[in-house]
């Protein structure tokens, strides 16, 4: 009764009445007064947290219930973790944090193509710091849920001196949370994407490995040619990944005449361009590092392609705007049943299966 009064298609008519970075604002709060209350959260738990036999992987020495989880940029300062679960998610991925608080590009910078379902953010990593999220992960004492830190350089950095930036946050999470990603493929900090190249990713995983044992991922744009991307992909295993994730947004604003020419593109347009660059990379990569899947995912149907594509998971974010958290219970419900169909017992038996010779 409670979880259909406060139902998505209900809250989404009030929130779409807002501006959307203050409809995300007002989101966090409620998140933030959620966790204050366990029997609040055991109940939406109970109703969206979907897990199975087939569904539960063991990665990186930690349990994921199932394979959906919350894509980054989302929970930003890590003040949400707690009711992740409760929306239905395995896992979860916090920040872009900086070592420094920064404010982040001017606003107006985040917008919905509601023509396109999709999602326009020229954010630019605005975030209270790393000290701050420090803080937020030390209050998690017996909270047990796979946890994953993402990465960036603060706007100010000069390209010369990002390493820098990126030890600095080695160094204060390099034993905090499951893995860490690196990112350096958002759009919206100036020069940060030129460091998608060979020499600086090979100097940030060799700088990585010598701080912290966790294991740390790389996040790839969607934009380059996909050899490009495939090369670069290679050389970060090489140089230590020890996973991949692809892909960040997109700045192909061809793909809708209703976009800005500013920010990175997410949701239902960047669904196509995200697979197949995915592909690409797991074509050659999958079965010699961890791969996750990300950009437009809406369906059980298209989790269940990226999972054949060689995806050991997936995340969401700006399709969990229009369809709400019944969105991840969907997948996952769904996941289970198309498993089944294909007459396999788990999903480990799935993941990469369109790579593998068919008996």
């Amino acid at each position: 009764m409670i979880v259909s009064f406060f139902s998505y298609p209900t809250l989404k008519k009030l929130l779409f009445k807002l501006q959307p970075e203050t409809a995300h604002t007002v989101v966090g709060v409620g998140l933030r007064t959620a966790s204050h209350f366990p029997i609040l959260l055991r109940l939406f738990s109970k109703h969206y947290f979907v897990t199975h036999p087939s569904l539960k992987q063991n990665i990186f020495g930690k349990t994921f219930q199932n394979p959906v989880g919350l894509a980054a940029g989302f929970d930003k300062n890590g003040q949400y973790i707690t009711a992740m679960p409760t929306m239905g998610f395995g896992f979860t991925e916090i920040g872009t944090v900086t070592p420094k608080p920064q404010k982040g590009n001017a606003k107006p910078r985040l917008f919905r193509l509601l023509e396109d379902q999709s999602i326009q953010n020229a954010m630019g990593f605005n975030n209270k710091g790393s000290y701050y999220m420090l803080q937020q992960i030390k209050k998690l004492y017996f909270f047990d849920f796979p946890l994953g830190i993402n990465i960036g350089k603060n706007k100010l950095t000069a390209e010369n001196e990002a390493l820098d930036d990126y030890e600095l946050l080695f160094k204060a999470f390099k034993d905090k949370g499951d893995y860490i990603v690196i990112n350096i493929s958002s759009p919206n900090t100036p020069g940060l994407r030129d460091l998608q190249n060979e020499s600086f990713i090979k100097a940030i995983f060799k700088m990585g490995k010598e701080i912290t044992t966790l294991p740390l991922l790389l996040k790839i744009a969607p934009d380059m040619e996909a050899k490009d991307a495939v090369t670069l992909c290679k050389v970060a295993v090489e140089a230590g990944a020890d996973g991949i994730i692809a892909t960040n947004t997109t700045i192909d604003y061809s793909l809708t005449p209703h976009a800005k020419d500013f920010g990175g593109i997410s949701g239902a347009l960047l669904t196509e361009k995200s697979y197949q660059l995915f592909c690409a990379i797991s074509k050659e990569l999958y079965g010699k590092t961890l791969l996750i899947s990300v950009g437009g995912i809406d369906s059980a149907q298209d989790a269940y392609k990226r999972i054949k594509a060689g995806a050991s998971l997936v995340q969401i974010y700006s399709m969990l705007i229009y369809k709400g958290p019944t969105l991840i219970k969907e997948i996952n419900e769904g996941l289970i049943k198309l498993l089944q169909k294909d007459g396999y017992n788990h999903i480990s038996e799935a993941i990469g299966a369109d790579w593998r010779p068919q008996s």
